[in-house]
């Protein structure tokens, strides 16, 4: 039986690390450090839960909800993308998101689920969030990794501007990596680097203090502060879209897949991600709508608390014997 679902604050205070998880450092095929945390594993468990975050993201914002998975029988493991929050920087400036290619990511990917949740007992889950949910489908979809689940919360299938055909965009982003330092930020940020845009809410949570919460780990930890995405990062994003498109690849997914996301997104394409959720032969759906932003595992309780007790249901039923 899943634990509980706390409606206030009290039960977890998601502004401290719990003391029984460790944080620690893995060093990637290639010597690059990447910071790691995860839940200790008990007697009893149910599998091992690799919780892959965003672009931008750094694992605080999710100690909630990986805390939740924990308590409900998991062994959880979650980590920064090599160049984002603790991992590191690519980019001109301490801020800005840059990647020479989404490949990297696939390679850390693979490495950290043999190195940590391949050879562990249970059932193996891979849970991504928009860029991190982009990023397991195409590690299933190429045989990268072999989960038992895989669960995708807003997953980046598209990006917007959806009226814009995809070779379009592409060919954009291609256009402008080329004619200047492709490292350079996409998109305007802040006038204060570090310094969160207005409305920058508008687009995540109507949680407020949930939205806070990053506020606080940002100014705690000073170093995990990300803003925009390099032109670098565009143009590979879309390619790696492309590779979503192609006919046949997300048809390869047989595995068990729940897909959760929203109609009110205005960070990822909600007709990309519901055209996904249609190709994938084994996949199960929530889609909420006004009442969801892009966030929706930091979302008002009402909204998270539904998302968690699906999540909850179809993790149970992936364990039944």
């Amino acid at each position: 039986m899943a634990a509980p679902l706390s409606s206030d604050r009290a039960s977890f205070d998601p502004r401290e690390i719990p003391q029984d998880v460790s944080e620690t450092r893995w060093q990637a095929p290639d010597g690059h450090s990447i910071r790691l945390i995860e839940w200790p594993q008990q007697v009893g468990q149910k599998g091992t839960l690799l919780f892959l975050p965003g672009r931008g993201d750094a694992y605080e914002k999710y100690l909630e909800a990986c805390d939740h998975w924990a308590r409900n029988g998991w062994h959880v493991v979650s980590t920064d993308w090599r160049g984002q929050g603790a991992s590191g920087r690519f980019g001109k400036d301490a801020y800005t998101g840059h990647i020479a290619d989404f490949a990297i990511w696939l390679d850390d990917l693979a490495a950290l689920w043999q190195a940590k949740v391949a050879g562990q007992p249970g059932a193996h889950i891979l849970l991504g969030h928009s860029m991190g949910g982009h990023l397991a489908m195409r590690a299933v979809g190429e045989g990268r990794v072999a989960p038992d689940g895989l669960i995708l919360s807003a997953p980046m299938a598209g990006l917007l501007p959806e009226k814009v055909p995809l070779p379009i965009l592409h060919a954009i982003a291609k256009f402008m990596s080329r004619i200047g330092d492709d490292r350079r930020p996409a998109w305007k940020w802040s006038e204060k680097p570090g310094a969160f845009p207005e409305a920058r809410s508008m687009l995540l949570t109507h949680d407020h203090e949930r939205y806070r919460d990053e506020q606080w780990w940002r100014e705690a930890r000073p170093e995990i502060v990300m803003g925009p995405g390099s032109w670098r990062w565009v143009e590979r994003a879309l390619a790696s879209i492309r590779v979503l498109e192609q006919p046949g690849f997300l048809e390869k997914i047989t595995i068990p897949v729940f897909l959760f996301g929203t109609r009110a997104d205005r960070l990822v394409s909600f007709r990309a991600l519901e055209r996904a959720a249609q190709r994938l032969p084994n996949c199960e759906t929530l889609f909420f709508g006004e009442e969801a932003r892009h966030e929706i595992l930091r979302e008002v309780d009402p909204v998270r608390h539904l998302a968690l007790e699906r999540i909850d249901n179809f993790l149970d039923r992936i364990t039944q014997p």
